[in-house]
């Protein structure tokens, strides 16, 4: 009976719908009321507002030790059902020449509602589901715990000159700007070259938690440097860096780059080479970077955008939803910001 209970407990929410009279607790609390206190079943009708077969049913099943819960409408058998054999061949199919329904159901012989079904069931009914390069479904994995692995990379931004760059005042007047931006060296057509601003991001696989730094330039000497603020930053909210993954760009490939990694006990993995899905998660992070802070409005320098860096950081890390952490917060995941379980 106590291991009941604390199955109705966790199955509260699952009630047949929002206007239902019993909840699996309530049903419960009336089977005992019948069973265990032996209350007439007509005045537990009364008391709960509901008939006396229902209270009859709900105190059988308590005595028969089964679930409060709702039982599944699934039929005990499905003749009409699309055989293991047409099944295999129509993901098969799906995956070796990425077809849709209406083709699959030509090949296969059966309805195009029927393969699309099962392409629902075999959750490749999106191409999105398939690796392009591969034709395999994705594969999608989580470290258990924050701090196992850290993602590592650099997105490359032009920088904006005085006055506001193209994207929001026009090419007419962006060329203007940066003719006008002082303190810049010229290219061989005498035009200014603004530069690039590289902003290198580590991001911590489990939580979603991310750091990011600001620089002129994408060398091992600045990415080591970023690497160790990177992890004391995560070390300080109770993050010890395991392990880092990187693509295979020459800072990462240095000689410093390898000893700050041994320095720090941390193991450096690096992806395969023209592979960038496997760093995946930063890869979309420099999008999000771009649309909320790259280019999110205009900037009238680009000292203005570097400085607006640390309060988008934060939004994006403490107030931001993010689907991957059940549209919560990435600080959220993080269980020892106060170091008790260090």
């Amino acid at each position: 009976m106590e291991l009941l209970k604390v199955h109705f407990a966790k199955q509260e929410a699952l009630m047949s719908h929002a206007n239902a009279a019993l909840t699996p607790r309530a049903r419960l609390r009336v089977a005992q009321l019948v069973v265990d206190q032996h209350v007439p079943i007509v005045e537990v009708a009364a008391r709960f507002q509901c008939s006396w077969p229902t209270v009859k049913r709900w105190a059988a099943r308590y005595a028969a030790g089964q679930a409060m819960t709702d039982r599944s409408s699934r039929p005990h058998s499905m003749p009409a059902k699309t055989c293991p054999a047409t099944t295999k061949r129509i993901v098969a199919l799906r995956l070796r020449k990425r077809l849709g329904p209406v083709q699959l159901a030509a090949l296969t012989g059966v309805a195009p509602s029927t393969a699309h079904r099962v392409l629902v069931r075999c959750r490749l009914n999106r191409l999105s589901h398939v690796d392009r390069a591969t034709g395999e479904p994705v594969r999608r994995y989580e470290h258990p715990h924050p701090g196992a692995m850290l993602h590592v990379d650099v997105k490359k931004l032009g920088n904006i000159p005085d006055g506001g760059g193209w994207r929001y005042v026009g090419r007419r007047q962006g060329r203007h700007n940066r003719q006008s931006t002082p303190g810049k060296p010229k290219n061989v057509h005498y035009n200014p070259k603004m530069g690039h601003a590289f902003v290198h991001t580590v991001i911590d696989d489990h939580s979603r938690v991310a750091y990011a730094e600001v620089h002129d330039d994408e060398t091992a000497a600045t990415a080591t440097a970023v690497l160790r603020r990177a992890v004391a930053w995560f070390a300080a909210r109770g993050i010890p860096t395991q392990r880092v993954l990187s693509d295979n760009g020459p800072a990462y490939r240095s000689h410093v780059w390898r000893d700050l990694c041994a320095e720090l006990a941390i193991k450096h993995t690096r992806t395969r080479p023209y592979r960038p899905q496997t760093n995946g998660k930063i890869e979309r992070f420099h999008r999000t970077l771009a649309d909320g802070w790259g280019y999110a409005r205009c900037y009238a320098s680009e000292d203005e955008r570097r400085a607006a860096l640390p309060a988008w950081l934060h939004e994006y890390n403490h107030h931001r939803p993010h689907t991957a952490c059940g549209n919560k917060p990435p600080i959220t995941r993080l269980t020892n910001l106060s170091g008790q379980y260090t």
